[in-house]
């Protein structure tokens, strides 16, 4: 297929982006959340009307009420949230969460869905328990009482876990914490008793919690997918966060860009316009280019996800490394383009960079992904 978008995903992409660009920016969103130290870290307004747009029901099935599109337009979505720095929890509600939700039971569909779809529930997903992204090693354990389970355990850095409604809880029912199978998947509602969080606001402003689990007593109807069986919904749902947070480093990257290479045209330094030195054009350049290369990257790996390919999986992990890279050289670049300045926050550049840091993490950076594209690769 064509890397690049239909004319359906090219309206698509013009709507998100007038919308964003004016509803979502950083004045309106980021800042003005950030300098009142709200306790979620986004608007709840915004995600109400990514609701009424259709947004949030894209990789929802039409038979639930949504509108049964694919990740090329979540990922575009995801490149005007990241061009704008959106605050939002799409990326963990709309793309990570409804993914799991897509494997469970018609009730536990019919119980969330329809919240989703309204913009009136947030969504989490608690898969990592360390400082870095491991989803091959899961320890939290969820064993058999009575005609359901009880969860016992801790999940670390879960993003808006403390603003969400239900958390996507994987757990081990069977095996040791480093087996491929006995893994099950729980929609675990946030008023269950015995459910702890500890907020902290990460570098970007957002907010994330470290979760504990005490004797969660769950229904059997809580379960996503089989018992043992939810390493291939798990492996689906890391698929769509990897990609979906690959699109919006290259909004991020690309938001930079546009910041640095606008900027490149005003500055004036011994009587020019900086943008005129050579050294600089041949920096902007080189960055255009990895951006671009990241970008098709991107669009190839949600086209491949969408259509069932066996090599999606890899194409994932390419497109999470050339993303993160692309745009940690983005921000990097803009930030000392723009001088010392850059280094304000009165300037908006270093806001990009914050994102980054932030997002590069995000269900595994850059050097995670490029092993796992070596190990796939038979390396």
């Amino acid at each position: 297929m064509a890397l690049y978008h239909t004319d359906d995903q090219t309206m698509l992409a013009d709507t998100a982006r007038q919308f964003m660009a004016e509803e979502g920016s950083i004045a309106k969103q980021l800042r003005h959340y950030r300098d009142i130290q709200c306790k979620d870290g986004f608007g709840h307004a915004l995600w109400k009307s990514l609701a009424e747009l259709g947004f949030t029901g894209i990789l929802v099935s039409e038979a639930d009420g949504g509108l049964g599109m694919g990740h090329v337009e979540a990922g575009i979505v995801l490149e005007e949230i990241g061009r704008n720095l959106t605050p939002s929890p799409f990326l963990t509600s709309a793309v990570a969460a409804a993914t799991a939700l897509g494997a469970g039971s018609n009730e536990l569909r019919g119980r969330y869905l329809s919240g989703l779809l309204s913009g009136d529930s947030v969504f989490a997903v608690a898969i990592d328990e360390g400082r870095k992204h491991r989803p091959e090693r899961i320890a939290t354990r969820a064993e058999r009482s009575g005609n359901g389970f009880k969860l016992n355990g801790n999940k670390a850095c879960v993003i808006h876990g403390g603003s969400a409604d239900m958390l996507v809880v994987a757990a081990r029912t069977a095996g040791a914490d480093d087996d491929n199978d006995g893994v099950t998947l729980f929609a675990v509602p946030r008023d269950s008793a015995g459910l702890s969080q500890d907020a902290v606001r990460l570098v970007d402003s957002s907010m994330a919690t470290h979760v504990r689990f005490d004797n969660v007593q769950l229904d059997a109807d809580a379960v996503i997918g089989e018992v043992d069986g939810g390493r291939a919904v798990l492996d689906k749902v890391l698929s769509a966060g990897r990609i979906g947070a690959a699109a919006e480093s290259i909004g991020v990257a690309s938001g930079a860009f546009d910041m640095t290479a606008t900027y490149l045209k005003q500055r004036k330094q011994f009587g020019k316009l900086i943008g005129e030195f050579q050294a600089l054009q041949h920096r902007a350049a080189h960055l255009y280019s990895e951006i671009e290369i990241a970008r098709a990257a991107t669009i190839k790996a949600q086209q491949l996800l969408d259509g069932g390919s066996d090599k999606a999986d890899l194409m994932v992990s390419v497109a999470k490394a050339k993303a993160g890279k692309a745009a940690g050289l983005a921000v990097r670049e803009g930030v000392q383009m723009h001088g010392g300045i850059g280094m304000t926050d009165e300037y908006d550049i270093g806001l990009y960079m914050k994102r980054d840091r932030a997002l590069a993490e995000f269900m595994g950076d850059q050097y995670y992904h490029a092993e796992r594209v070596a190990r796939l690769s038979g390396y």
